[in-house]
């Protein structure tokens, strides 16, 4: 009698533990836990520079889309670009900004301005950046401003040669900061002092 006790007993439990029927055990689609949406970084600015109506040739005619290009920066030496392309213009400066945080870079930036005089080339477009005393300001074009302020850079002169495609010359903007060295990283990386240059 014991013995059938135990087992009536152990039956009992096994039956609690199994799951009742219709119900899943594993996780499904519903039962995943929703993702709360990603919140702005607050410290971050952006500038829509252009948005272009771009169309595609395909079989069956003409596709629309939207193309925007967006520049994100904390004003502290932190600046990206990005390019975004959609049906709709909301969603395509949408992908922009993910892209361009995603591809953001650190500019050397002295007393509020650039260390050196510096030639920035993307295509067909040549941008001069030139380094400026306090109280110049920033002396640029709208595209090119557009990556300068968001940068932080308080003080310089710019001047474009060439093509004046807005892309062009944001990314030439960009090659541009991003050539620039400060003195203690040209010191590093020669193994000296910066008193020796």
């Amino acid at each position: 009698m014991a013995e059938n006790e135990q087992i009536n007993v152990t039956v009992e439990n096994t039956e609690e533990t199994v799951a009742p029927k219709g119900k899943r055990n594993f996780k499904g689609k519903n039962d995943r836990k929703e993702r709360a949406p990603r919140k702005e970084a607050s410290d971050l600015d952006k500038k829509v520079v252009c948005v272009r109506r771009v169309t595609k040739v395909v079989k069956g005619g003409r596709t629309l889309r939207f193309s925007a290009l967006v520049v994100v920066g904390d004003k502290k030496g932190k600046v990206g670009l990005g390019i975004g392309k959609s049906k709709d213009v909301s969603s395509a400066i949408e992908k922009a900004t993910t892209i361009a945080r995603r591809n953001m870079r650190l500019i050397p930036i002295v007393d509020g301005s650039i260390p050196h005089e510096t030639v920035g080339k993307f295509s067909a477009t040549n941008i001069l950046l030139l380094p400026a005393p306090e109280g110049t300001g920033v002396i640029a074009g709208g595209s090119a401003r557009a990556v300068i302020e968001l940068a932080g850079i308080r003080n310089i002169v710019t001047k474009k040669h060439g093509s004046s495609n807005k892309i062009n010359v944001v990314k030439a903007t960009m090659e541009g900061l991003l050539s620039l060295k400060t003195k203690e990283e040209i010191a590093r990386r020669r193994g000296k002092n910066v008193e020796e240059i």
